[in-house]
């Protein structure tokens, strides 16, 4: 599944201001309970907390995939969020984050899950697509950006 097919220009956040994993979090639960029907803040939040427990989502290169499977969840969906100021993020590399890409699936969607997880992963692996998302200077653009980059098949 391609990125674009799992996100929104409503989904695509530029430059937020986030001190901490946690109230990043936080903004990405506010902002996908808002947008989808049947999804509470509260879920979200515990969800994606409790992954991060299991392991940090920062995948290096300042870039994290928060992700969980929900119940109530009824498709993929993903969230794209870019700070203002890199936060730590307890990632592989040590670096602090600042590209994020928050993702939601079905909670029965096992394979769907880790199939889309490695193809985010794997657009943001390229240096010239981190850089082109973190030179955007609104969401509007940050979304167009990511849509014309990942239709190479990511």
């Amino acid at each position: 599944m391609h990125i674009s097919e799992l996100l929104t220009e409503s989904r695509t956040l530029c430059h937020m201001d986030a001190a901490s994993k946690k109230r990043v979090l936080e903004l990405a639960s506010d902002t996908l309970a808002a947008q989808i029907e049947g999804l509470e803040t509260e879920e979200i939040f515990s969800g994606l907390l409790n992954r991060e427990r299991l392991g940090s989502t920062g995948i290096g290169d300042g870039v994290a995939i928060p992700h969980c499977r929900l119940p109530g969840c009824e498709q993929a969906l993903a969230l794209l969020i870019t700070l203002e100021q890199p936060i730590d993020f307890d990632a592989i590399d040590n670096r602090p984050v600042d590209l994020l890409c928050c993702l939601l699936v079905p909670e029965n969607e096992a394979a769907q899950h880790l199939q889309t997880l490695a193809s985010i992963a794997e657009l943001f692996s390229n240096s010239d697509v981190r850089e082109t998302l973190r030179n955007c200077t609104d969401s509007h653009s940050l979304y167009q950006a990511l849509v014309a980059t990942s239709g190479n098949g990511s």
